[in-house]
C-alpha cells in the first residue's frame, strides 16, 4: 500500500502517492538542471510548474482524488523530456527506455493578444486564431466601424468575453502549438530575447540621438510622445469601458443564475407534486387525468417536461456561473453530451405524447334517436331548462351552456361521472301532426367506431310532464370514458299552428346562428310564439315590434330587414332603401335616388 503525499504545485494542493511523487519529483529535477545555464530559468521552471499543475487539475475529478502514476506518465508524454533527464542513468534503473516525442497539446484556442495589442488585443488573438495577419482584422474592424456600425458593440462583447492570454501556456495555446517544455521555453526565451533588442535599441537610439540632436530629437520626441499619450488614451478609455461592461455583464450573469434556479426549482416542485398527486390522489386531480385522453402517466409527462425545459434552463444557470465565477471548471463533454440526449429524448417523447393525445381527438362520431311528444298544432308548448343540485348547484343560480368546460360529480351510487352543460337546443317547425324531439349526441376518439361507442354511453334524460317540456341542462357520462368532447343536440320539432313559450333559462343553450336554421331567436323568451312554416310569430310583442322571424335557405326575415340570396344574386330590404346584387349589375335604391351599375 502506498503512501499518499500532499504538494503545492504553482499554488493548487494535489493528493498524489508516494511512487508518482518520487517520479515527478525526479522529472522536475531534471528539468531544472537542464535549465541551468539558461536566462530566465525561474521564469521557466514556474511556468513548466503551472501547465503540469493545469493538466493535473484537468484530469482530477475531486478535491480527494489522488495523483497516481499513469497520471504523471500521461502528463510527461505532453510535456516532452529535457535533455538531462534522459541521459541521467540514475533515473528508472528498474524501467525500459522509452522514446518521448512530447506529442502536440490542445488545440488552438482564443485569447487576447495583449502583448501586440493596441486597444485591447483582441484583432492579434483572432490573427492568431485564424492564422493570418493581424492587419486583416484590423481592417474588418474598420469596416464594421463604419459599414455596419455593428463593429463596436462586436469589439466590446469580444473584449469582455474573450480572456487575455496572461501565462506563457495561453500565449502557447493562442498560438496552437503544443505546450511543452521546449516550446515554454523558446516563449520565455524570445521574450528576453526582445527585451535585449529593445534595451540595444534604446542605447543605439540615444547615442545616435546625442550625436544628431540637432536634426533628430524633436522628430523621435514628439513621434513617440504622440504615440504613447494615444496608447495611454485608449487604455484608459478601455478601462472605463470595460469597467462598466464587466458590471452589467455580472448583472447579466446574476439574472441568468436567478432565473435558471427558479425555473429549476419550480419544476422540481411540480415534478414531486404532480407524482405525489398522483399516488394519493389529491382532489383536483382527477381533472387532470379526466382530460388526459391518450392515458399517459402523468409522472412520465412530468419527467419529460423537466427535462425538456429543465435542461435549457440549466445551461442558462451555468452560463450566468460562468459569467459570474472566473475559472469555473467545467461540467465536462460527457455530463454535457449526456444531458444532450436527454434533451432530445425528452423533446421525442413530449412530441408523442401530444401525437397521441391529438389522435383521441381525430375522429367524431354521432348517435341521434327521435321521440314523439303528444303536442298537436293546437297545443301551446312551454320549454324549460333543468339542472341538478346534485351533481352541480351553480353559484348564481342561473343555468348556462359551457362548451369546453367540464366537472367531476358522483351519482347516487358514488361513481364518479364526467358532467358537462354543453347541450345545444334547436327549435324547428314540421307539418306533421305531432311533435318531436331529435336527441343527438356526439362524442369524438382515434377512429369512428371508438367514437360512437363513447356518443353512446352519453346519459341524457328530459320529462313531459303535461304540456311542459323539461329538458336536461347537462349531460354525465362515466369517467372511464375520460373527456371527449361529449355534446348534446336537441332539436325540438314543433306543428304548424302549435304555440311556443321558452323559458328565459332556455337563451344561452339556444343562443343559435342561421347555421342551425333555429325558428327561435334571441330574444324571443318569455313570449308566446306561433310556429310557421320556417318562422315564428310574436303573439304578445308590442305593437311597434317586429314580431316575424324567419330564417330558411335562402330567405332571411328579422328586424333587421329581408335578405333573399340566390347563388351569386343577393336581395337586401330594410330602413336603408333596397340593394340588389347579380352578376353583372348593382342597383341600389335609397333617400338619394338610385344608383344602378353594370359591368356591360
Amino acid at each position: 500500500m502506498n503512501k499518499t503525499v500532499n504538494i503545492n504545485l504553482a499554488g493548487i494542493f494535489f493528493h498524489i502517492d508516494e511512487d508518482a511523487y518520487l517520479k515527478l519529483q525526479r522529472y522536475l529535477e531534471a528539468i531544472k538542471r537542464s535549465f541551468t545555464d539558461s536566462q530566465g530559468q525561474s521564469e521557466i521552471i514556474a511556468d513548466i510548474e503551472a501547465r503540469i499543475a493545469e493538466l493535473f487539475n484537468e484530469r482530477v475529478q475531486n478535491d480527494k482524488q489522488v495523483i497516481r502514476i499513469t497520471e504523471v506518465d500521461a502528463i510527461i508524454a505532453i510535456m516532452g523530456q529535457p535533455e538531462d533527464y534522459l541521459v541521467d542513468d540514475e533515473i528508472f534503473e528498474d524501467e525500459p527506455k522509452q522514446s518521448y516525442t512530447g506529442k502536440s497539446s490542445p488545440n488552438k484556442k482564443l485569447y487576447r493578444d495583449t502583448d501586440n495589442s493596441y486597444i485591447g488585443g483582441v484583432s492579434s488573438g483572432l490573427a492568431h486564431y485564424f492564422g493570418i495577419d493581424t492587419i486583416w482584422i484590423r481592417l474588418a474592424w474598420i469596416l464594421l466601424f463604419f459599414g455596419a456600425g455593428t463593429g463596436v458593440l462586436l469589439y466590446i462583447l469580444l473584449w469582455i468575453l474573450v480572456p487575455e492570454a496572461k501565462t506563457t501556456a495561453e500565449k502557447i495555446m493562442m498560438t496552437g502549438e503544443p505546450v511543452n517544455i521546449s516550446n515554454i521555453e523558446k516563449k520565455i526565451k524570445d521574450g528576453f530575447d526582445t527585451v535585449t533588442e529593445t534595451v540595444g535599441d534604446v542605447a543605439k537610439n540615444v547615442s545616435d540621438s546625442v550625436s544628431k540632436a540637432a536634426k533628430n530629437v524633436d522628430v523621435k520626441k514628439s513621434a513617440n510622445s504622440i504615440k504613447s499619450s494615444s496608447r495611454s488614451f485608449f487604455e484608459t478609455l478601455g478601462d472605463i469601458i470595460l469597467f462598466f461592461f464587466k458590471i452589467f455583464a455580472k448583472f447579466i450573469g446574476v439574472l441568468l443564475i436567478f432565473i435558471g434556479a427558479v425555473t429549476l426549482i419550480s419544476l422540481i416542485v411540480s415534478l414531486f407534486t404532480v407524482g405525489i398527486s398522483d399516488a394519493i390522489n389529491v382532489p383536483g386531480f382527477d381533472f387532470v387525468d379526466a382530460a388526459n385522453a391518450a392515458n399517459t402517466p402523468v409522472w412520465l409527462v412530468s419527467v419529460l417536461v423537466l427535462f425538456a425545459v429543465g435542461i435549457p434552463f440549466f445551461f442558462l444557470f451555468y452560463l450566468g456561473l460562468k459569467i459570474l465565477v472566473n475559472n469555473l471548471k467545467s461540467i465536462g463533454n460527457i455530463a454535457k453530451f449526456s444531458l444532450l440526449g436527454l434533451w432530445i429524448i425528452a423533446i421525442i417523447g413530449i412530441a408523442v405524447v401530444f401525437a397521441k393525445q391529438a389522435s383521441e381527438h381525430a375522429f367524431d362520431a354521432n348517435v341521434t334517436k327521435k321521440e314523439p311528444l303528444n303536442i298537436t298544432a293546437k297545443d301551446t308548448l312551454r320549454v324549460k331548462m333543468v339542472g341538478n343540485d346534485n351533481y352541480y348547484k351553480s353559484n348564481s343560480g342561473h343555468l348556462y351552456r359551457d362548451t369546453h368546460g367540464f366537472k367531476l360529480v358522483y351519482n347516487e351510487n358514488d361513481e364518479k361521472m364526467i358532467y358537462s352543460s354543453d347541450i345545444r337546443l334547436i327549435v324547428r317547425s314540421t307539418k306533421d301532426s305531432l311533435a318531436s324531439l331529435s336527441i343527438e349526441k356526439t362524442s369524438e376518439g382515434s377512429s369512428y367506431q371508438i367514437a360512437k361507442q363513447r356518443a353512446e354511453q352519453i346519459n341524457y334524460n328530459y320529462a313531459l310532464v303535461g304540456k311542459e317540456l323539461l329538458l336536461d341542462a347537462y349531460l354525465t357520462t362515466d369517467f372511464k370514458h375520460k373527456f371527449r368532447d361529449q355534446e348534446v343536440h336537441l332539436i325540438l320539432y314543433l306543428p304548424e299552428g302549435s304555440t311556443l313559450y321558452a323559458d328565459d333559462n332556455t337563451y344561452s343553450f339556444h343562443r343559435n346562428t342561421s347555421n342551425y336554421n333555429d325558428i327561435l331567436q334571441n330574444g324571443q323568451e318569455e313570449h308566446y310564439l306561433k310556429i310557421l312554416h320556417n318562422a315564428t310569430k310574436c303573439m304578445d310583442c308590442d305593437d311597434d315590434t317586429f314580431d316575424v322571424n324567419v330564417d330558411t335557405e335562402g330567405i332571411k326575415i328579422n328586424e333587421d330587414g329581408i335578405e333573399i340570396r340566390d347563388n351569386n344574386d343577393h336581395v337586401k330590404i330594410n330602413s336603408n332603401g333596397i340593394n340588389v346584387e347579380a352578376d353583372d349589375v348593382k342597383v341600389n335604391i335609397n333617400k338619394n335616388g338610385i344608383d344602378i351599375k353594370s359591368d356591360n
